[in-house]
C-alpha cells in the first residue's frame, strides 16, 4: 500500500481542484480569534475548528476528495481503509453517502465505541490484528483479493491535497497570517497544508509538532533512529513512520517541527475545554500544547492552530479535567494519622467546612501495619481556591497536633 517509487507531489492548484469536488459536501469550518489563548500564550491565536466537520474531525476533506477522484468503476467496486480512528469514520460516512461499497479494516484492540460509530456509518468492519500496521496488512490482501482501491490515510495525492483545502480556507480568512502550527503523525495535513500555505504566502512559516513518545517524522528529517511507542493521549498522531510523500513534502517545505510531552497535550486538552468551551482529542491538543511550552517562539504573531478533531473519550477528558485541577491546586489531597476515636472525622470536617474547603472524598483506613492498633489513616480530597488556601487548611489541621501529608506531589509538578 506504499506510493510507487515516483509519485507526484500536489500542487496548489491540485488543492484548488480539490477544494470544488468538495465544496458544500464538507464543512467549510470557522477559523476565529481565541483571545483567552491568546493571552495565556503571548501570540495573537487563532483556531481553525475542524471537530465540528459531520465526523468530528478534519479527515474527511482527504477521504472525500480520494473517493470524487474514483473512475466509475472503481467506485462500483468499492474502497477499503485502515484505519483505528477518525480515517475510519471519514471513509465509511463518505462512501455510504456517495454509493461506494466500503471496508474498514481496524484492529482487534480498537475500542468498541470506534467500531460501533465506523459501523454506524454504513462500512463492513474487519477486525484483524494487534495494531494498524498489522490492520494494513489485511486490508492489503482484502485489496487485491476483492479488486478494492485502498484509501490511504495520510500516504496518497488525492488525500493529501483534500487536507490542504483546510489552509486555503484558513488564508482567505487571515492573509495575515505568520504561522500555522500543525500536528503531525504521517504528515497527511501537513504536507497538504504546506503545498498550499506556502504557495499562497512564501514568509508563512509552516511548524509541524509531534508528541515525544512517538517522534518520527522529526526523526526522520534528522536521519536518525526512530524510537516510537507507548501510550499516548494523541493517539490520533502515534504513527510510527511518516508517509514517503508527505516526509517529502515537508524535507522541502517545512520550517521546523517542534515535540511536546503527554503533560502539556493534557493541558492543551483542557483549555480548549475550559477557555474555548470546545473538544479537542489529544491530537488536535498538540499545535496549542506547542505554543505554552515555547511561548517565546510565537510571541506577538498571527499564530493559526487545527482544532484537527474532537473524539475523546469522556471518561480520558474528565480525568484530563481533575488531574489539571491537582496541578493548578484546586483540589488537593491529604493523608493524616489519626486516633480510631469518635469525633475526630467531625472535628476534621468541621475545620475544612469552616475555612472553606469542600470535601470530594473520604477514605479511612484501620488496616495499615504502619499505623497504631488505637489509630487509622485518614485520606482527604478537597476544593480549594488556590494553592494558598489549601496551605491554610493545612495549618489550621496542624494546629491540631495532626500530622498532613500531602499526595500527589509528583501530579503538580508534572
Amino acid at each position: 500500500m506504499n506510493p510507487p517509487d515516483t509519485f507526484r507531489l500536489p500542487t496548489l492548484d491540485d488543492v484548488r481542484d480539490a477544494a470544488r469536488l468538495i465544496a458544500g459536501q464538507v464543512m467549510r469550518t470557522p477559523f476565529l480569534p481565541a483571545p483567552r489563548l491568546s493571552r495565556l500564550t503571548g501570540a495573537e491565536v487563532w483556531v481553525k475548528y475542524e471537530n465540528l466537520q459531520v465526523t468530528n474531525a478534519f479527515k474527511e476533506r482527504g477521504a472525500l476528495t480520494k473517493l470524487l477522484s474514483l473512475t466509475p468503476e472503481e467506485r462500483a467496486a468499492g474502497v477499503i481503509a485502515m484505519s483505528a480512528g477518525n480515517h475510519a469514520q471519514a471513509v465509511a460516512y463518505h462512501a455510504t453517502r456517495l454509493g461506494i461499497p466500503s471496508t474498514i479494516v481496524m484492529p482487534e484492540t480498537t475500542p468498541h465505541v470506534k467500531v460501533t460509530a465506523t459501523r454506524a456509518f454504513g462500512a463492513h468492519v474487519v477486525l484483524s490484528g494487534e495494531t494498524v500496521a498489522e490492520a494494513e496488512i489485511e486490508a492489503a490482501r482484502l485489496a487485491a483479493r476483492d479488486g478494492l482501491t485502498f484509501v490511504h490515510p495520510y500516504d496518497d495525492f488525492d488525500v493529501i491535497r483534500g487536507q490542504g483545502t483546510i489552509a486555503l480556507e484558513m488564508l482567505e480568512d487571515l492573509p495575515s497570517l505568520d504561522a500555522i502550527v500543525v500536528p503531525v503523525g504521517g504528515g497527511g495535513m501537513l504536507g497538504g497544508i504546506a503545498v498550499a500555505a506556502k504557495a499562497l504566502s512564501p514568509r508563512i512559516e509552516l511548524i509541524g509538532v509531534e508528541t515525544r513518545s512517538y517522534p518520527s517524522m522529526w526523526a526522520e528529517l534528522r536521519d536518525l533512529p526512530i524510537h516510537a511507542g507507548g501510550t499516548t493521549l494523541a493517539e490520533g498522531i502515534a504513527v510510527k513512520r511518516a508517509g514517503r510523500i508527505t516526509l517529502e513534502i515537508a524535507r522541502r517545505l517545512l520550517d521546523d517541527l517542534l515535540l511536546v510531552d503527554e503533560m502539556d497535550v493534557e493541558r492543551a486538552v483542557n483549555l480548549y475545554l475550559t477557555q474555548q468551551k470546545t473538544m479537542a482529542e489529544g491530537a488536535a491538543g498538540a499545535g496549542l500544547a506547542a505554543l505554552l511550552v515555547s511561548p517565546d517562539r510565537f510571541r506577538g504573531r498571527k499564530v493559526g492552530l487545527i482544532l484537527s478533531g474532537g473524539n475523546i473519550d469522556p471518561r480520558i477528558l474528565s480525568s484530563i479535567m481533575v488531574r489539571e485541577l491537582a496541578r493548578e491546586e484546586k483540589i488537593v489531597a491529604i493523608r493524616m494519622i489519626i486516633p480510631d476515636r469518635p469525633g475526630v472525622l467531625g472535628e476534621i470536617t468541621t475545620v475544612l467546612g469552616r475555612m472553606g474547603g469542600n470535601v470530594l472524598e473520604v477514605e479511612h483506613h484501620r488496616t495499615m501495619l504502619k499505623v497504631p492498633a488505637k489509630g487509622a489513616t485518614l485520606d482527604v480530597v478537597f476544593e480549594v481556591r488556590d494553592g494558598a488556601h489549601a496551605q491554610e487548611i493545612i495549618a489550621a489541621l496542624e494546629a491540631l497536633d495532626y500530622e498532613v501529608e500531602r499526595l500527589g506531589a509528583d501530579l503538580r509538578a508534572g
